[in-house]
């Protein structure tokens, strides 16, 4: 436990130090937690960036992490899952020999992956939750969505929550709603709306931090204005959108242009690659620290 406290503060290692880890560590920094947080990889790139930026204790050393954790997460890309819980296996079973040792929580932010393929790629040496933690924890205003393994006791629950409740709100979710919460709360949809509006804005003439403004205060501040207020978004529509007014104009095209089937289709798309990861793709062993190439176009980047 931390010094001058009087409650058990559980040590937190996770399993891999890519984007996620660094916004998780970023919104304890931004919270001043004192958490106890290990992380481990196998890059010592990423490990000495951590450091350097978040001043965390770091570990290449697969087992001697596993050794100072009371909880684990999991923090790979989806497909790296399989090979680093093989890794896994061998220092749970020597950890599982000695005396007296409760079993490990582990908490996987593996998009997609279902508890009941974690339990059978990891047998019964942890006890599993599912996290899905918001790049935006970062500035403390993340929002994370928990599930749980049934056999996962009420004060590990809290714990848990405690954690993810540092760097934003948090939530419990049934597993079979996940992948449809993991599809639409993506900060991309607000800054793919945000590059969209804009672009759309300097076609017609406005200037690039201009039609940015403007965008962002469309998307942005209507949304804190909807949070803040009792109105329905309903009603709220009605008053900045005046029938036969220039907003409701613009809405009603957009709408014909078949906006809303553009977001239905986009969202069925993330839950199929979502779900996708369900089901093992071969035996791939590939390090879950390997930088994979980027591949795909970015968007148009603000002013």
């Amino acid at each position: 436990m931390p010094p001058g406290t009087g409650q058990f503060v559980p040590t937190i290692v996770f399993l891999g130090g890519g984007r996620i880890t660094s916004a998780i560590v970023a919104g304890l920094r931004v919270a001043r937690s004192r958490q106890p947080v290990v992380v481990h990889d196998r890059n010592l790139s990423k490990l000495k960036r951590l450091h350097r930026q978040y001043d965390v204790v770091v570990e290449p050393n697969l087992e001697q992490a596993v050794r100072q954790a009371d909880f684990l997460i999991v923090a790979v890309r989806p497909d790296s899952v399989p090979a680093l819980l093989e890794r896994l296996r061998g220092t749970l079973a020597t950890r599982s020999q000695e005396k007296n040792v409760a079993p490990l929580i582990a908490i996987s932010l593996a998009a997609g992956i279902p508890l009941a393929r974690l339990r059978q790629m990891l047998n019964s040496q942890v006890l599993w939750a599912r996290a899905m933690p918001s790049p935006i924890c970062k500035n403390g205003t993340g929002l994370t969505a928990l599930a749980w393994e049934r056999e996962l006791p009420r004060q590990q629950r809290h714990q848990v929550r405690s954690f993810f409740s540092q760097i934003g709100s948090v939530l419990d979710l049934p597993e079979i709603k996940f992948d449809a919460f993991t599809v639409t709360y993506s900060s991309s949809h607000g800054y793919h709306a945000l590059a969209t509006l804009a672009d759309a804005a300097e076609q017609l003439g406005l200037d690039r931090k201009t039609a940015y403004m403007a965008a962002s205060h469309a998307l942005a501040d209507g949304i804190v204005a909807w949070r803040s207020q009792k109105d329905s978004l309903d009603i709220l529509l009605e008053e900045a959108a005046t029938p036969g007014g220039i907003a409701e104009t613009a809405m009603a095209a957009m709408n014909r242009s078949g906006y809303a089937k553009a977001v239905q289709t986009g969202l069925r798309a993330g839950l199929a690659a979502a779900r996708a990861n369900a089901t093992p793709r071969g035996s791939s062993r590939r390090s879950p620290v390997t930088p994979k190439k980027k591949t795909g176009k970015r968007l148009r980047g603000a002013p």
